[in-house]
């Protein structure tokens, strides 16, 4: 009105520069701001998100309908109807090749082009038996709300005809709610139409690929990503051309959805997990030793990169949305100003919402367990060898297992029971197979199977050869949980637990090796100097043992329901006769292994083998999520 040379409203450089290149019959059009063309998602959003280097008209003007800010969508239709090639290019980085939009895309091996999503998103339902077969009942119902101003950005309907659902601006859901109860009063009181459905809060996410025609997998992929990842889906929309299938999510569920399809299907060739871990003592330490040994090699051929995010002590802890340099977690760790709390290292990994997630519990804590069930129902996988959780009720044992398999998170705790060694996998595939196990015989305690095995009529008192377990690191801090036969115990009851027994501790007796005053002592002091007194009668029982060619073995039996855990001499022909060092070794009859039973046996003691068969849970769950 003024006589000043303008451009055209919001957007209106871009929309001015398309008609001028449409009228001029320009060779391309270059639209010049301030990132690196169009990328594969909201970068606020996903950090490894990157620059799309070609996409069709068609892709732009979804992207843009769908949130791609940097694009106007009323831009692409001057230049798409005279084919001039669009070029977004970054003003701040004007090396850069940018985005070239055009009709045909040269190449691109990729199903997706890119993700975009819209927040503030309400979906309004209406349904009912009335709206079967009743011609001009759709009319009546986008009618009412055009006529109100209200924008329908997605339309689901039910083949039934008894539901039509639409997703709206969320500002606009009460007047949208408001017209069409007035518009359908007398369907609503006949009851013919069901009372007007509202869901709150939601984001609309869209996948768009020109790849995606006749890609079979497509919708599979997708919808199997976000599932594993705990991600609800409340309306899908899909057009006939195949270039766009959107849906609607909570909104608190937006950023770990992106970042999961862009994973899965832009960053296929490895997969980022991030690892929240409590307790870095013995087997903490050699984990992340390991974790930094392996890195590269997991990395390069098995397409899993391992990043940790979060570690504690019982005194400190870290915890951070950026990855943490294990090679200085130590003093990192001690210099931290946060005391250790479970619960809050619980809420800021929930809050991360990360992608792909493990929790490793290398603690023998019984606090920590208490936290796997909403650590599981997050969708947060779990590896640990803390016994307490599947050697305490039976009801938590199966309450755990239950609940892993119903969010289809895996809960891995092979490393329970013998170090390293596959005993869990075996039984699961034993009873999964229809094998039922009738009986198991083990020797489960790789610091007792040490002592025994070290322990001879002319060597070391006992109490010196159980203090020569201690300072290798084989038994606990306190080595009466070995030698009484408490961890035996836990052990025993989650192996027949696994075979399918319905078994408490109370079925598993124990005839223990220690004497009360060594049992009852104060302190671990106090009990090795009780254990001094005893040795003569480790002594007479070692050499009995040795004068009839037997050797002691402190074995753990299970069959017909009950469990019993003795120190027996085995005889020359026994399997456990010619057990070393910290080995453990189980036995398994079944019906498939009833003449020859399946044996499993390897060090079942130590740090080290410990922590590589927590890695292996760690890699294979990677392999899972």
């Amino acid at each position: 009105k003024s006589g000043r040379t303008t451009t055209l409203g919001r957007g209106g450089s871009d929309y001015t520069a398309a008609i001028l290149a449409a009228g001029l019959n320009a060779d391309y059009l270059e639209i010049w701001t301030d990132v690196n063309g169009v990328l594969t998602a909201n970068p606020k959003m996903v950090s490894k998100a990157f620059t799309i280097p070609e996409m069709t008209y068609s892709e732009a003007l979804e992207m843009s309908h769908f949130g791609a800010k940097v694009l106007y969508a009323p831009t692409i239709r001057p230049v798409r109807s005279h084919g001039i090639p669009t070029i977004i290019k970054n003003t701040f980085n004007s090396d850069h090749p940018g985005t070239t939009i055009q009709s045909e895309r040269t190449s691109n091996p990729l199903i997706l082009t890119g993700i975009s999503s819209i927040d503030n998103i309400s979906i309004l339902s209406i349904e009912g038996t009335g709206l079967q077969g009743v011609a001009g009942f759709a009319s009546r119902f986008f009618n009412i709300l055009a006529s109100n101003g209200v924008n329908i950005i997605m339309i689901t309907q039910a083949s039934s005809e008894q539901s039509i659902s639409i997703a709206i601006a969320q500002e606009k859901v009460k007047l949208a709610k408001s017209v069409v109860e007035k518009e359908f009063e007398y369907e609503l009181r006949r009851k013919s139409v069901d009372p007007i459905k509202i869901s709150l809060d939601l984001s609309l996410i869209a996948i768009v690929g020109e790849n995606m025609k006749n890609s079979p997998g497509v919708s599979g992929k997708l919808f199997h990503t976000l599932g594993i990842n705990g991600i609800n889906v409340e309306a899908i929309s899909q057009g006939s051309s195949e270039l766009n299938i959107t849906f609607a999510i909570k909104t608190h569920d937006e950023k770990r959805a992106i970042n999961s399809i862009h994973d899965s299907f832009f960053l296929s060739h490895y997969k980022t997990i991030h690892l929240f871990m409590v307790g870095v003592g013995l087997i903490g330490s050699k984990l992340i030793e390991q974790i930094i040994q392996n890195a590269a090699r997991i990395k390069d051929s098995l397409g899993i990169e391992l990043i940790i995010n979060g570690l504690s002590n019982s005194r400190k802890m870290l915890i951070s949305a950026d990855a943490l340099d294990p090679g200085n977690y130590a003093p990192l760790l001690e210099s931290s100003k946060t005391p250790a709390n479970i619960n809050q290292l619980i809420e800021k990994m929930v809050d991360y919402n990360f992608t792909h997630s493990i929790f490793i519990d290398n603690t023998a804590s019984a606090e920590v367990p208490r936290f796997y069930e909403r650590i599981l129902d997050n969708n947060i996988s779990i590896s640990t060898p803390n016994k307490v959780a599947m050697s305490s009720e039976f009801n938590q044992f199966i309450g755990l297992k239950s609940l892993s398999k119903k969010r289809g998170v895996p809960f891995k705790y092979e490393t329970n029971v013998a170090a390293g060694l596959p005993v869990i996998s075996t039984l699961e595939n034993l009873f999964n197979s229809g094998d039922q196990i009738s009986k198991i015989e083990a020797v489960l305690s790789g610091s007792v199977s040490y002592i025994f095995n070290t322990f001879s009529a002319n060597g070391p008192d006992f109490s010196e050869v159980v203090k020569e377990a201690q300072t290798l690191g084989f038994t606990e801090p306190d080595p009466r949980e070995d030698l009484s036969g408490a961890d035996v115990r836990r052990k025993i009851l989650i192996l027949a637990r696994e075979a399918g027994s319905e078994v408490e501790s109370t079925d598993i007796e124990i005839h223990s090796i220690l004497n009360d005053a060594c049992l009852n002592a104060q302190s671990v002091e106090d009990f090795y100097v009780e254990l001094g007194k005893d040795n003569q009668r480790f002594r007479s029982s070692v050499t009995s043992a040795e004068k009839e060619n037997k050797r002691l073995r402190f074995i753990a039996s299970f069959e017909g329901g009950k469990g019993v855990i003795s120190l027996k001499a085995v005889p020359v022909n026994h399997p456990f006769y010619a057990l070393s060092g910290s080995d453990n070794m189980i036995v398994l009859h079944s019906n498939r292994y009833n003449r020859t039973p399946l044996v499993v046996r390897g060090p079942g003691a130590g740090a080290d083998v410990t922590a590589a068969g927590v890695l292996a849970e760690i890699i294979g769950i990677a392999g899972l999520i």
